[in-house]
Parts: C-alpha cells; structure tokens; sequence
C-alpha cells in the first residue's frame, strides 16, 4: 500500500514538472516590455549575455547567444529568470 501511495505521488508530481512554461525568447521579452539592462560579449565575438529588466517585475531575465557557423542552426539562444 505504502508502495503505490510514494509512485502515485511521484508521479503526480512528476506530472506538474512536465507542464512547466516555455523558456522565453528575446524577440517576446523585448514585445513584451522588458529592456536592455546589460550587455557583455566574448572577445572572439562568438558568444554574447544580455540581461533584461522589467519595471514592475523582480527578478531579471539572461540570454545567452552563441554564433557557431560549424552548426546546423547557426545562432543558438537560451533565456532563463534569474531569481
């Protein structure tokens, strides 16, 4: 009984994990409001962070770029809340 009470409950939590929201892009947090509160690129001009902020918002939003002409889809970009 103990058994399938911790699988039930592992899995409706696993079940809430799975629904989590997309991870924004820069062309929605730039439609969205949210402004340029700093920039750094690498030296070799390949990789690139910007830190975005919003005003009503608090936490701050990174995205990091990377250009990489050896891959199939070239310019790769993850955006993740910083908290």
């Amino acid at each position: 009984m103990r058994y399938r009470l911790s699988i039930a409950i592992t899995l409706a939590h696993c079940g809430r994990v799975a629904v989590a929201e997309p991870a924004p892009t820069i062309e929605h947090l730039l439609t969205d409001g949210w402004e340029i509160a700093g920039y750094v690129g690498n030296y070799d001009v390949r990789t690139s962070l910007i830190l975005f902020k919003k005003k009503d918002v608090n936490h701050l939003v990174q995205c990091s770029t990377l250009f990489d002409v050896t891959r199939s889809q070239r310019v790769v970009v993850n955006c993740y809340e910083l908290r």
